[in-house]
């Protein structure tokens, strides 16, 4: 009789044991999960908040000196955050994947796992879900959020502006708020609008800059547009041309328009502004020079690189949080900004390169992330054999791929 119970027992031992691995790992996925994600959303706080510091002191000027309504300036830091998110959401992942295995690794729980019988590649697929989920938000913030944001941003900007007019023109102070225009005045009269003693640099063409002297002017809105009207009178223009040319002209009035000219009040928009399938119909388009063509090109790619530097993180943070162990948060964070420096001054060359035309945007844009994929999986690899990532040779690398493939 025992040794019919031996052998039931006996036979049953591996299904148990298969079902305690399994809800040993579903635990701990979940464990893992709730770990990166708490961090997760702290960093993306962090990181945002430190991108948004540069904006707000701008921002908090028109609140300040140009009475703008603070809920204007609300919607302006919403309308800016998208293109923070682009950057931040990557950055946030990589610092809470390394900072989530170095405590785990710090507390020996990564010992633990081993122990119970988890391989490194076992702790994974928690890792690449949580960071799937990262390049969803990212993917969302890239292609939607950010040509809806600075579009909003610039059409907020510009009403506010012409709304304001009265407190943003200031008597003996250089007014620059529209990019490529310089205006000075000696005196400005509010409820009239009125100037007197107007000097105006217009260098939005570099072909033909001029500066324009007039004795007195009025500043309005253009009627059907996104623009500022002045009404200049008795002065002269001064123009510079090419070649050393010169002309003076005399007026006794003179009307310019600065701002957005478009009809219907619509502003122009670059290609951060864009919607995919404007640059996508621009890509197409034969009428579009092949210089900017590259320039549209890098920026379509661009807008799935980014976001997919999430899932490239993930591999390269996991053996990096382990091997961490000493360091603690601080050697985290200071891990994390090495490689987030890295990648983006190598993805700032790659745009470059590809803008240029002298690689295929597609082909450059995605060099960064195979080349982080490939030290992730390099480093996961070792991490596994329970060897130590130092500063290895490239000698060691290249043998790994040759094995490897």
């Amino acid at each position: 009789m025992s040794d019919s119970r031996f052998l039931y027992v006996e036979r049953f031992t591996p299904f148990i044991h298969s079902c305690i691995i399994c809800f040993v790992k579903r635990i701990l996925s979940f464990y893992i999960i709730r770990e990166i994600s708490s961090l997760f959303l702290l960093g993306i706080t962090i990181f945002t908040m430190v991108l948004l510091m540069g904006r707000l002191i701008s921002l908090t000027d028109l609140v300040v000196s140009r009475g703008v309504p603070l809920a204007d300036v609300s919607r302006m830091i919403l309308y800016l955050i998208p293109s923070f998110l682009v950057f931040t959401i990557p950055m946030a992942f990589l610092l809470a994947v390394l900072l989530a295995f170095g405590r785990l690794s710090a507390d020996n729980e990564i010992v633990v796992i081993k122990a119970s019988g988890i391989s490194l590649f076992q702790v994974m697929p928690p890792v690449v879900v949580c960071a799937f989920v990262a390049v969803v938000l990212a993917l969302g913030a890239s292609t939607i959020g950010v040509p809806w944001g600075n579009s909003a941003f610039k059409e907020l900007s510009f009403q506010v502006l012409k709304r304001n007019i009265t407190a943003t023109i200031r008597e003996k102070t250089f007014w620059d708020d529209i990019p490529g225009v310089v205006m000075y005045t000696d005196l400005y009269e509010e409820q009239s609008n009125t100037l007197k003693g107007v000097i105006i640099h217009d260098g939005r063409s570099s072909d033909r800059p001029m500066t324009i002297f007039a004795q007195d002017g009025i500043v309005s809105s253009a009627p059907g547009s996104q623009a500022l009207l002045l009404s200049l009178h008795n002065g002269s223009i001064h123009m510079a041309g090419n070649k050393g040319l010169y002309r003076l002209v005399h007026f006794g009035e003179y009307s310019m328009t600065i701002g957005e000219k478009k009809a219907g009040g619509e502003i122009s928009r670059n290609e951060p502004d864009m919607w995919l399938s404007e640059l996508q119909s621009k890509i197409d388009d034969p009428a579009t020079p092949a210089k900017n063509r590259q320039k549209v090109l890098a920026e379509f790619h661009s807008r799935f690189t980014f976001p997919f530097a999430s899932l490239v993180f993930a591999i390269l943070a996991v053996p990096l949080g382990i091997q961490n162990r000493r360091a603690g948060k601080s050697g985290g964070f200071t891990i994390s900004i090495a490689i987030i420096l890295s990648y983006y001054v190598l993805m700032s060359v790659a745009r470059t390169l590809a803008e240029r035309g002298a690689i295929p945007p597609v082909v450059a844009l995605w060099i960064p992330n195979l080349i982080f994929m490939c030290l992730g999986l390099f480093f996961l690899r070792k991490a596994s054999l329970e060897q130590s990532i130092t500063l290895f040779s490239f000698k060691d690398l290249i043998t790994y791929f040759r094995r490897a493939s």
